[in-house]
């Protein structure tokens, strides 16, 4: 059997999650003893200076015996959350609240427009 066929043979069900930067991958897999289990995988993209990127990865294993506890947890710490902060993400509320103050009041944008021209030497 080829390393293509493990490997479609091995993956049961899949799902993918795109948020932002991050890549979610739900797999469930196979066991050798034809069981199945869950992995969570976080895919990130970092792009260098050049152009050019690579991404890292993290993976979570979670087998049938966790599910419970860790539905229980993932559900309990999620809600804290949310109860805590709201389902408004902060970082989205500081742009807002920037866009705003850059706005003012009068509706005008209270950033100059305008260019100056330097040189190093100025620096």
């Amino acid at each position: 059997m080829s390393e293509k066929d493990l490997l479609e043979k091995d993956e049961i069900f899949s799902k993918v999650l795109r948020a932002g930067r991050r890549t979610y991958f739900f797999d469930v897999r196979e066991t050798k003893a034809g069981d199945y289990y869950l992995t969570i995988t976080e895919s990130k993209k970092f792009t260098h200076d050049d152009g050019s990127f690579h991404y890292k990865k993290h993976k979570i294993y979670l087998y049938k015996e966790d599910f419970d506890a860790f539905r229980e947890i993932l559900t309990e710490m999620t809600d804290y959350v949310v109860e805590e902060k709201g389902e408004e993400v902060i970082s989205e509320r500081h742009q807002k609240d920037f866009k705003k103050e850059a706005i003012g009041a009068n509706g005008e944008s209270s950033h100059n427009d305008s260019f100056t021209d330097l040189s190093f030497d100025d620096i």
